[in-house]
């Protein structure tokens, strides 16, 4: 299957903790292919297959369901990819380890999937040459995936200097090392200037193009709540504060769900607006949402975002899940799922 060379729009399934099931993943196609979206990278942090567990196959049972989610998207014309996380390959690429990630690589090839992405995102970065010996990676990668547009995540994605409390000192001219070694081809992650951006300005991108010595692909961590703090909320506003003109200085805009994808779906009606079909986006939500919760989550979308789960306290929570329970869908399941703690956050998670 031939690479995309189009601008990317769409979802990145890239968060921690609680991760959906196959067939919530299969009715995004549809969502998608409604909005006039054109992308989904498979790439939950949950599964070890993908990070810490890189070098081993997906057992047979999750490989045939993810055979069957790649085929699902490209009978509805959407790109498909997976969203590779080799811990710290970096430390440690001889004969060896080329070998185990080219293996891997090549039992990747039955998705026949027009998008791979390598993630070096939430790994230790303080390494002097770390830019080289990411590109070196990735480098063989694009060699022995031709047909393949391969995505890269930094392991410095953001001007945010909270990457560099957890990750440790960015090497000095990190970005400006990565983008001149890198294959020209090969797109670059970034999340704005924040981690969490509360805004995407064109500016903003200009100034990280310029480092990076290239148009960079915008992973917004909107809606995502997968944080101790986040998760203590839903997102249900439209994507907003992101400038009209942004697809003139990226490759690509995809967004980083919640650990809810039904109820992430109010988010990504901003997305449809960017660049996509609105109309058919605001339809897909109606029917899959239901109309009854629909208006509920309307009417109490302030709350769930600025009291959340601790500001609301156990009584309100109780009350709201007695109501959302009693509605029909998956949707409204997910609101009684996460009222009733669900979806805690587990600092564990983060270290998988």
């Amino acid at each position: 299957m031939s690479a995309p060379c189009e601008f990317l729009s769409g979802v990145i399934e890239g968060f921690y903790g609680r991760a959906w099931s196959f067939e919530l993943r299969a009715a995004y196609a549809g969502f998608l292919a409604e909005s006039r979206l054109n992308t989904y990278l498979y790439a939950p942090k949950d599964d070890p297959f993908l990070r810490k567990r890189w070098r081993e196959d997906w057992p047979a049972a999750q490989l045939q369901c993810l055979q069957a989610l790649a085929s699902e998207y490209h009978r509805q014309g959407i790109n498909w990819g997976v969203g590779l996380s080799p811990f710290e390959l970096y430390r440690d690429y001889g004969a060896p380890e080329r070998r185990q990630l080219r293996g891997r690589l090549e039992g990747m090839e039955v998705f026949q999937a027009p998008l791979l992405a390598v993630l070096f995102d939430d790994m230790p970065g303080n390494l002097d040459d770390l830019a080289a010996r990411q590109a070196e990676i990735v480098a063989d990668v694009c060699a022995w995936c031709p047909d393949t547009r391969i995505l890269v995540c930094p392991t410095y994605y953001s001007f945010d200097p909270v990457l560099e409390q957890y990750f440790g000192p960015m090497p000095d001219n990190y970005w400006e090392q990565l983008g001149s070694q890198l294959p020209a081809a090969v797109d670059v992650f970034w999340t704005g200037n924040q981690v969490c951006s509360a805004s995407v300005l064109s500016a903003d991108i200009a100034a990280i193009n310029t480092r990076i010595g290239r148009k960079v692909l915008l992973w917004d961590n909107y809606p995502v709540n997968d944080g101790a703090k986040r998760s203590n909320s839903l997102y249900l506003d439209k994507l907003a504060n992101r400038d009209t003109d942004l697809a003139r200085c990226l490759t690509g805009h995809l967004c980083n769900p919640m650990n809810q994808g039904l109820l992430s779906i109010p988010a990504l009606l901003g997305l449809a607006e960017l660049y996509g079909n609105a109309e058919g986006a605001q339809a897909w939500l109606l029917t899959n949402l239901g109309a009854d919760t629909w208006r509920s989550l309307q009417r109490d979308s302030e709350e769930f975002l600025h009291r959340g789960i601790a500001g609301m306290g156990a009584a309100r929570c109780s009350e709201l899940a007695t109501q959302y329970e009693q509605l029909p869908g998956a949707a409204a399941a997910e609101v009684t799922a996460w009222l009733r703690g669900e979806y805690t956050f587990d600092p564990a998670c983060l270290t998988d």
